[in-house]
């Protein structure tokens, strides 16, 4: 298959390139070329996706099986792209996002749950915001119509995580002593390691599917014990996990997902987190790894190359709890 991959030097992209190159596929990378190295054995053009003459120089003289977009964030560009692509393609896959439905997180969602009313032909440069991903879903399905697949993906992690959610845990353990694990250890999680999701996304395209699939860990496998210990027997550390309960970490004003890395509190907001309903997609075929075996795996990608030159982060919002933060509330629940 000749595939062309809009991104492919990042995380999820560059999990979806190393896969399809695995399969044999002649593969075309379209990004700027400026935040990761491209793999070698693509054939990589460099160009801006919000450039119509980008764009356009891109498809020239070229034709691909199919598309993959991991890197659409606006519906104006993704029109741009699947306008342009509608003649150039037979399939194209969209990564959009379960924060594309209205009702996440706050209640658990399927494939039939509504999304946010974010118009196709939404005007270009929007601020960031979960809306967005509704609206590129409409961008596509308008210029792209019925050969269209649409990937939900859940929370995503993984070696080569650019956020940051798993390393910073890694890194806070391995660093040992009493650390701070919030809210309930049997509290239960919902992830995907990036490979699988390619894997499957792949798998789906060779079979020519369509529609939408929410694509992300099996519900109830995982709890953020294990999340935590495996990151404790992945690192070899002698930390002690110090489980507080939501209430005393609320009242010290420590911020859900980012200040204490995918903690979810016991709050009407947050009930449907972790319950997305994937059976769909395991119907169809996603395996998804041991939560071990990607612990594992991305303490080894850490340990080989360092947390690099930024801190974590989650868009503006830097990831992970102050230590003399986590120290005073250690130290009151002693």
């Amino acid at each position: 298959m000749k595939i062309l991959i809009l991104g492919g030097s990042k995380f999820l992209g560059r999990a979806y390139v190393l896969e399809a190159l695995a399969r044999g596929y002649e593969v075309t990378t379209f990004n700027r070329g400026v935040s990761r190295a491209d793999q070698p054995g693509v054939e990589a053009v460099h160009g801006d996706r919000t450039s119509q003459a980008d764009l356009e120089k891109l498809v020239a003289g070229r034709r691909w099986d199919a598309v993959v977009d991991t890197s659409g964030q606006q519906p104006h560009d993704v029109a741009r792209a699947a306008g342009l692509l509608r003649d150039h393609a037979d399939h194209y896959t969209f990564i959009s996002s379960i924060h594309a439905f209205s009702d996440w997180p706050a209640a658990p969602v399927d494939e039939s749950s509504p999304t946010h009313p974010c118009p196709a032909d939404t005007p270009p440069d929007q601020p960031p915001g979960n809306p967005l991903k509704a609206g590129c879903e409409r961008a596509l399905l308008t210029e792209f119509g019925a050969r269209s697949l649409l990937l939900n993906c859940g929370l995503l992690i993984g070696p080569h995580e650019p956020v940051g959610r798993l390393p910073w845990w890694l890194e806070r353990i391995a660093a040992g002593g009493r650390v701070l694990a919030p809210g309930n250890p049997d509290r239960p999680m919902q992830l995907i390691d990036a490979r699988d999701f390619a894997a499957f996304g792949l798998d789906l395209l060779e079979r020519g599917e369509t529609g939408r699939y929410i694509t992300t860990g099996p519900a109830g496998r995982d709890t953020y014990g294990d999340f935590l210990g495996h990151c404790i027997r992945a690192t070899g550390s002698d930390a002690e996990l110090v489980w507080t309960d939501d209430n005393t970490l609320l009242a010290a004003d420590v911020g859900p997902w980012v200040e204490l890395p995918l903690w979810t509190p016991d709050l009407p907001d947050w009930h449907g987190t972790w319950q997305a309903d994937s059976s769909r997609a395991l119907a169809a075929g996603l395996n998804s790894r041991p939560l071990a075996e990607t612990v594992r795996d991305t303490w080894a990608w850490l340990q080989e190359t360092g947390p690099g030159e930024e801190s974590w982060a989650q868009g503006d919002l830097p990831l992970g709890i102050a230590r003399e933060k986590e120290r005073k509330i250690l130290d009151q629940a002693r």
